[in-house]
């Protein structure tokens, strides 16, 4: 879900499945889509950190 609703952020390994972060500094623009796409890991896999 996190690559779908922040594909500026994240990216999907087409061969095992696991998710790369693309950018870990996003700009403040994009902050409300991470924050959305850490809410909808149904792993619970992802945080973000204040910064």
């Amino acid at each position: 879900m996190c690559a779908l609703t922040a594909p500026e952020v994240f990216d999907q390994d087409d061969t095992d499945g696991r998710v790369r972060v693309r950018d870990a500094a996003p700009p403040p623009a994009l902050h409300g889509a991470v924050r959305r796409a850490v809410d909808m890991c149904p792993a619970h896999a992802l945080t973000t950190t204040p910064g």
